[in-house]
This record gives structure tokens, C-alpha cells and sequence, in this order.
């Protein structure tokens, strides 16, 4: 058929379009006899690789691998201990593909095997004042190698900053402080708050590890040796950082700092109108009012729309509350408990 459509004018590549078929197909029908379909010369599979080892040479390297002075070690160390003596039995890939087929694989040494950090389910803010995420960040002063350290403890669900202080060094003492101040100033009392940080010394250290029991507030760390585990803190130090009015020269003083701390503070909770919020503020997010504000966005839209629905190729601005934020990849927070415990006491 297509031969017949190709004489009488037709171009191959329309004529096969009728039919349904592709154009690289029939050329690869047509291929001579001795080619097959998908390209590869006629016999070629199921050919036997001529690199593969032997049966014999397969027991000789689970030997090997198994005498007394290897049997605590990878392949990788196998095989340089092997060319040392002048030997060469098999490749590192194969000790390990030999190893790997017969299940032996595993963890050859005395120590103990790397232990696979776990993580539990995210956690979950649908209110206020249940999941904070604090963390510490450097900011240069006038003297070359010397900072001051700015601590800031944020609200996940409204974006709220609800304790912030500046110190002239890292301390679980001064974290325990800044801590307690922001539980009495937001009113906790027991409403079982989660308090997120990475895994540095300050985070862990006893004393605020106390002071968090005393309060009932609930620890929850990043994995370790993980950087991104602790995003909203992250994000939050970004915006300071980046903040228009952060001073371009570093900071003279501790007083000079904690001015402009304080000044930024108001501004961030009561000014900037968070992305992830809808464009609320975090204060107004934190004390409800985002959804009074919302609901009227929405009204307007959907009356612009009902003026001129030319305009609109399809539904309308997404103003819908955010009503969950989540907190990925943390660690076990039962285990953290009984960490905690054991450390204090």
C-alpha cells in the first residue's frame, strides 16, 4: 500500500502518517535480511560476555573474601591487600557483585554499622503558638573576626517572630533566656508547643534542654549533618540579612545592634506582607485576621470578574488560606524525649 502511494505522488512520510505507522519503523522493515529490526546484527543476542569470571574464579574470590585477615574488610581494601602481594583475582566491582549475590554483602568491620536516620512524620501547625522554629545567625561588627549572634525564635504557622534577642556569644544559657521570654510573653502555659532547631551546641546544651522540661515545651532537632532541616528559621535570617534598611557597614556595638533589631522586629510582623501568607503580615496571620482580609480579596476579584469576565481566561486569584504548615524531615521526637531526660539528669 505504501509502495502504491509513493508511486502515485505521495510522499512516504504522509502516506504513513495515514496508516499510523512511523516513517523509522518502515525503514527498519526494510533493512536487508541479515540486520535485524531493532538494528543489532543477527545473533548477537544472548551472546556470552567474554569478560565474565569463571565458576572457579567466582569460588576463589568468595574465598578470599572470606579468609581470616579479610574477612573484616570491603572490597576496596581487599583488592589493593591483594595487588600488594603481586595478585590479581578479580576486580573490585566483581568482589562486590560476587559478595552481593550470595547475600554477603554486609557490614564486615568490629564497629557498628552506619545507622539510618529515620525520620517521623512531618509536623504540623493549624494554630498559633504550636510549632516554633528558632535558630542563631552571625552578624560582622568592626572588628575583624569578632560577631555578635542574633537569636530569633519564629512562630512556623503565622511567620511571627515571637522572641528575638542579641548576644555576644553562643550559649544554652542565653537560649534558655530567650526562650522563656518568649513563652511568657506569648502566654503558652500548656498548650503543648514543639520548639524545632539544627543540632548545635546551644540547641542541645543541658541547660536549655532544662529549661524547655521546666516550661513542657517539646524539642524537636534537624538530621544530623543535615544544613536545610531548619527552613523557616533559614528563610527568616535571608529576609534580615536582606532586609533594605540592614546596615551596609557591620555593627560597632551590641546596643547599636540590638537598636536596629529592635527596629526591624515591628516592621517584619506588622508591615511585611508575607508571600506564603497570602500577602498578610505575620501579626495579622497570628491573631486571626488574615481571614476577615482574605475572604474580602476574594470579594473583590470575583466582582471584577463579574463586570468584566473578558478579562478572565480562567478562575479567579487564589486567595484561600493557608490553614496547615508543615515541617519536614525531623527527627524522632519520642527518642528526643528520652534523650533529653537522660542529658538533664
Amino acid at each position: 500500500m505504501l509502495d502504491v502511494a509513493v508511486d502515485s505522488g505521495a510522499r512516504l512520510f504522509k502516506a504513513c502518517e495515514v496508516i499510523g505507522l512511523s516513517i523509522r519503523s518502515v525503514q527498519r522493515y526494510r533493512l536487508p535480511d541479515e540486520v535485524e529490526p531493532d538494528g543489532r546484527k543477527a545473533g548477537a543476542i544472548g551472546r556470552i560476555p567474554t569478560n565474565k569470571i569463571s565458576d572457579k574464579e567466582r569460588t576463589e574470590v568468595l574465598a578470599i573474601a572470606n579468609m581470616v585477615k579479610f574477612a573484616n574488610l570491603p572490597p576496596s581494601q581487599i583488592v589493593p591487600a591483594l595487588a600488594d602481594e603481586g595478585r590479581y583475582v578479580a576486580s573490585e566491582s566483581t568482589f562486590y557483585r560476587v559478595l552481593r549475590s550470595e547475600d554477603q554483602l554486609a557490614h564486615r568491620g568490629r564497629s557498628k554499622a552506619p545507622a539510618a536516620h529515620s525520620c517521623t512524620e512531618p509536623l504540623e501547625a493549624v494554630r498559633p503558638n504550636q510549632l516554633w522554629s528558632w535558630d542563631i545567625t552571625y552578624l560582622q561588627t568592626t572588628v575583624k573576626g569578632l560577631f555578635f549572634y542574633l537569636y530569633m525564635i519564629l512562630d512556623v504557622y503565622s511567620r511571627k517572630i515571637v522572641g528575638w534577642e542579641v548576644y555576644e556569644e553562643e550559649s544554652a544559657t542565653y537560649a534558655a533566656k530567650t526562650a522563656l521570654k518568649a513563652y511568657l510573653r506569648e502566654g503558652i502555659g500548656s498548650k503543648g508547643l514543639i520548639l524545632h532547631s539544627d543540632n548545635g551546641s546551644p540547641m542541645k546544651g543541658s541547660t536549655m534542654l532544662a529549661m524547655l522540661q521546666t516550661l513542657g515545651i517539646m524539642p524537636s532537632f534537624s538530621r544530623p549533618s543535615i544544613s536545610n532541616d531548619n527552613p523557616y528559621s533559614e528563610a527568616l535570617f535571608k529576609t534580615v540579612k536582606y532586609d533594605v534598611d540592614f546596615p551596609e557597614q557591620p555593627f560597632e556595638t551590641i546596643e547599636e545592634t540590638r537598636v536596629w533589631v529592635a527596629k526591624f522586629v515591628p516592621w517584619y510582623n506588622e508591615e511585611h506582607h508575607h508571600s506564603a501568607l497570602k500577602f498578610v503580615t505575620p501579626g495579622q496571620r497570628h491573631r486571626g485576621e488574615d481571614i476577615e482580609i482574605l475572604t474580602k480579596r476574594e470579594l473583590v476579584y470575583e466582582t471584577a470578574k463579574t463586570l468584566h469576565p473578558e478579562r478572565w481566561a480562567g478562575t479567579c486569584r487564589n486567595w484561600k488560606r493557608p490553614e496547615v504548615v508543615t515541617l519536614k524531615n525531623v527527627r524522632n521526637v519520642k527518642e528526643l524525649e528520652k534523650t533529653m531526660l537522660e542529658k538533664i539528669a
